[in-house]
């Protein structure tokens, strides 16, 4: 079971179970100290069935620049420097025990100048404009302060024609709706969007191609959309 079902699972648990939900939406939002590591590395089993899925959707070039935004515990940089092997991959979360979990998950990649994971926020992210071939974020965009801004902040590094994938474990209207639903609104205070929103949000921020895939079965959501080539930002 993934960390926001376990969350979700909980929810009935009357003032025991609220003080854990509380607990818990605290380190799924920002990871720290032991608690959080521990998430994090529960984090990195648990959705790598989302994740894969999600990456079925786009090509990965062997030496695409890739960006990984609120990389977590870092699982999803593995499996995208394992596919761009002779490019490069970064990671960025605001979280300093999500960057240190995420540089121990590819102590290999960082050592080998593959992987290099920073400090830092999605809403003014640290590099120059038109760097990457590809921006991923998985189970994070429910938590970024400022979410049509910052769609648009990832537009800005995206090259012409480069791809941002958002992929997620849950959504409204998904199955099972009622029972994630109060967990995402009132505990976790996230942007919980239906599949039109999350194309609504990406085509109003200036994405072309944009393309909603769902995993109904299992409640997953992956919306991708593309820099056009024309874009001013």
């Amino acid at each position: 079971m993934s960390a926001l079902g376990a969350l979700a699972g909980a929810f009935g648990g009357a003032a025991l179970g609220a003080l854990a939900m509380v607990r818990g939406s605290r380190q799924l939002r920002k990871p720290a100290s032991a608690a959080g590591r521990s998430v994090l590395q529960r984090m990195n089993v648990s959705h790598a069935g989302v994740t894969a899925w999600g990456l079925s959707h786009v090509q990965i070039g062997e030496r695409d620049t890739i960006l990984d935004v609120g990389c977590g515990g870092g699982k999803t940089i593995d499996t995208l420097a394992s596919r761009a092997l002779h490019g490069k991959i970064f990671g960025i979360d605001y979280s300093d025990e999500s960057v240190a979990v995420a540089r121990e998950t590819n102590a290999t990649w960082v050592e080998q100048g593959t992987v290099d994971i920073q400090l830092g926020t999605v809403s003014q992210l640290p590099f120059p404009d038109d760097t990457f071939d590809l921006v991923t974020a998985v189970e994070t965009h429910y938590y970024w302060p400022d979410l049509p801004h910052d769609v648009r902040e990832v537009m800005r590094v995206l090259r012409p024609g480069a791809r941002f994938v958002v992929i997620a474990e849950t959504y409204r209207g998904r199955r099972n709706d009622w029972l994630y639903r109060p967990t995402m609104t009132l505990v976790l205070r996230a942007s919980y969007l239906t599949p039109s929103q999350h194309r609504e949000l990406l085509v109003g921020a200036g994405y072309a191609h944009v393309q909603i895939f769902e995993e109904k079965q299992k409640g997953w959501i992956c919306a991708i959309g593309s820099k056009p080539y024309a874009h001013t930002v």
